[in-house]
């Protein structure tokens, strides 16, 4: 599984998930880095088969009603210190994982994991 990690997300995400035997980038290491359009993101998502990881509700609008990015993780945690985002995906790692599987929308918050497909 192919994952691109957005500029509100802090680039340890992607190293975390790629320790972990996932193919991870963020927008860093996109030509245009964090100045990279949204429809730029979705467009490299869709050409990489990548499931987008994001905050923005553009995005969660733009996956409603075009289904672009195909897959998206929505994190809706509020503010969050980064440490406390990583321990979050720790956490739920393999249960993400499973849960793209059959799922394009997910929804993490600190308290639960939301699925629509």
């Amino acid at each position: 599984m192919k994952f691109l990690i957005d500029a509100q997300l802090p680039r340890r995400l992607a190293i975390f998930l790629n320790s972990n035997g996932l193919d991870c980038i963020h927008t860093l290491d996109l030509p245009e880095k964090n100045n990279s359009t949204d429809q730029f993101i979705i467009s490299f998502a869709q050409s990489e088969n990548r499931v987008v990881v994001n905050k923005d509700d553009d995005f969660l609008q733009s996956h409603i009603l075009f289904s672009k990015p195909k897959k998206l993780v929505l994190v809706k945690t509020g503010n969050i210190s980064n440490n406390e985002l990583l321990i979050l995906f720790e956490k739920n790692f393999l249960n993400l994982q499973n849960l793209l599987e059959n799922n394009n929308l997910i929804e993490i918050t600190r308290n639960e994991i939301v699925t629509k497909t």
